[in-house]
């Protein structure tokens, strides 16, 4: 809290369909961010990703997990309610597997047991954007990145002078949340701060007891940036959150979880000729206090990171990027400690060989201290025959090295390899102007040493079991159809199914959904009174243990009504769970039953 107080006193110094908000991520003037080393024009990667807006987050959802449940190819898991561990799956592939920016800082715990993002405790507070890169991208972002990357901004304001934006919200489970965000923009500067705050009284994370399990969080961030010259840029990022969190462990009583998280960038963007220079230190301080039967354990994670990236403007409309990035990590836990050094190298060409096709060729190569080199690389193209017909494809390999508590914890090996991937996509897109679109996506992924907690292993000595290589491969394949409809200029039908084939060596992997199914409808039922429909359907998941076998086929209903109190405020009720269905993720944990909350958003 303390902390939050002083970084904010120095800060005021198908073919179905997909939501509306995703099909933007393909119109031609939309620009992506991490689809490559330097922003593209959307109709120009051939990677698929997929943007959400803070009109598709705020008011629309509890936390940012639940949105991006109803994205294709989009699950997760979780144990219990908001505020706790709750794991994201990108395509079959779980948390581990997918690298968390945020204001380009890499947010991936480096204290956890897989290097991951917690995505139980993150709210739509303060956040602008967001945008899913899908299949494996090591040759851009390194290791963990073989499932994809979740890159999120928070909100910069958008006009001369200045500006803010407030929303507060009250319901179920004694929730309230707030956030509060101030911005100013003038010729040469720009800055941003964000205030947020949510507690929740909660319910039992576990079927078997009734003690309610409460959540508080605290959250601040800040960006600034400022034109020293007409060549020199200056700025800097922070993002801060801390609170706590009671939890029900599968086998012992309830206790309580403290977090305290800052993660800090600054950088400087120079142009000098046809070439723009990005040079940046990042530093991420991640450090979690569990406490259960009267025992706290301390866990605590370190991220440096010094990078420089280079892009030049070559003739014949060929872009060259490249760079070099310096890492270290470190943590701790139950007095273990250890640290790991990184150091990459990298280069991407994108260039178009006709008008009708962009593509990009992407090399990497990282060198650590513990287990050498790895080099992983990315072919991406899109070509379009015509305007409103589009295909894309795209073949890469990645890697995730073991992470430092499967290397060096008492449940750790050493001597773990890195895991290997492999994977391509091919899909097709269709426009209809602005009335309808569609889209197919066919996807595959291959892993090759992968790591999983091997219970019956004794080679770290423990005899309680360990980390190690699970022989054979694992495959993840499966089909994503999207689309949207326009029934008029009111009301629009969006949609999105998923089919996923996820197993290692012909075993299916567990709590991943073979069949999910996303439809959202949105209509204006006045000039000033819209409202929003939507249906998930998750089904044939395979359990993990025998509490698993509650798991079974659900769907759940949202349904949200929105009023315009004025051309800048909006009032609005959102029911969650619409029809009380009893369902769980994980075998023994609650999931949230109706709820409903009220909130009013404004923008001055």
């Amino acid at each position: 809290m303390l902390r939050n107080s002083l970084l904010a006193s120095v800060a005021l110094t198908p073919l179905m369909f997909v939501t509306a908000s995703a099909q933007e991520a393909f119109q031609l003037d939309e620009i992506i961010l991490s689809g490559s080393l330097s922003p593209v024009a959307a109709g120009k990667t051939g990677a698929t990703v997929e943007v959400l807006d803070s009109n598709d987050l705020t008011g629309r959802d509890t936390s940012v997990i639940q949105r991006l449940d109803r994205l294709a190819g989009v699950s997760s898991i979780a144990n219990g309610g908001v505020g706790t561990e709750t794991t994201l799956q990108l395509r079959g592939l779980p948390s581990e597997y997918v690298v968390v920016r945020v204001n380009g800082i890499e947010m991936n715990d480096p204290s956890k047991a897989q290097s991951s993002f917690n995505f139980g405790s993150f709210t739509p507070s303060g956040i602008d954007r967001i945008e899913v890169l899908k299949g494996s991208q090591s040759a851009l972002y390194g290791s963990e990145a073989i499932g994809g990357v979740i890159d999120i901004t928070t909100y910069r304001p958008t006009k001369l002078g200045f500006s803010s934006r407030v929303s507060s919200e009250f319901g179920s489970y004694g929730t309230a949340s707030g956030t509060l965000a101030l911005g100013m923009v003038t010729d040469r500067a720009e800055i941003a701060l964000t205030y947020g705050r949510i507690v929740s009284e909660g319910f039992s994370a576990r079927t078997n007891n009734e003690e309610d399990d409460s959540f508080n969080q605290t959250t601040v961030t800040f960006t600034g940036r400022y034109k020293v010259t007409d060549t020199l840029t200056v700025g800097a990022a922070v993002n801060s959150r801390d609170g706590t969190s009671e939890f029900d462990g599968f086998s012992e009583p309830s206790g309580q979880n403290f977090f305290d998280e800052l993660g800090v960038r600054v950088f400087g963007e120079l142009e000098i000729g046809n070439v723009a220079h990005t040079l940046a230190y990042s530093y991420l301080d991640v450090e979690r206090i569990s406490v259960s039967r009267n025992v706290a354990d301390l866990f605590q994670g370190e991220r440096k990171r010094l990078s420089y990236l280079g892009s030049a403007s070559l003739a014949n409309g060929y872009t060259l990027n490249f760079g070099i990035d310096r890492i270290k990590e470190s943590f701790f836990s139950a007095g273990t400690t250890g640290d790991q050094d990184t150091t990459s190298a990298k280069a991407e060409l994108l260039f178009q060989p006709s008008q009708t096709i962009d593509a990009s060729a992407t090399l990497r190569y990282d060198d650590t201290s513990t287990f050498g080199g790895k080099a992983t690389g990315r072919l991406a193209g899109v070509w379009r025959p015509q305007e409103d017909l589009s295909f894309r494809a795209v073949v890469g390999t990645g890697f995730r090295a073991p992470s430092l508590f499967e290397r060096l914890s008492r449940f750790g090996v050493p001597g773990l390899r890195p895991e290997d991937s492999r994977s391509f996509e091919l899909g097709v897109e269709k426009t209809y102007g602005t009335l309808a679109s569609v889209k197919a996506t066919l996807f595959y992924t291959e892993i090759d040493n992968l790591i999983d907690f091997d219970g019956t292993s004794t080679v770290c000595g423990s005899g309680r079991g360990c980390y190690n290589q699970v022989p054979g491969t694992t495959r993840s394949r499966g089909l994503e159809l999207s689309g949207e409809y326009a029934f008029n200029d009111a009301t629009r039908i969006t949609a999105n199914y998923t089919f996923t084939d996820a197993s290692t060596n012909g075993e299916r992997l567990t709590r991943t959904p073979r069949n999910d199914l996303a439809i959202a409808l949105d209509t204006d039922l006045t000039d000033r009174l819209h409202a929003s429909f939507d249906v998930r359907y998750v089904g044939d998941v395979l359990p993990r243990t025998s509490a698993d076998v509650t798991l079974g086929d659900y769907t759940v209903v949202g349904a949200g009504f929105f009023f315009d109190v004025t051309d800048t405020a909006q009032a609005y009720l959102r029911i969650e769970n619409l029809f009380d269905e009893d369902y769980e993720t994980i075998g023994g944990y609650n999931t949230p039953g109706r709820s409903a909350f009220l909130g009013i958003r404004a923008n001055f």
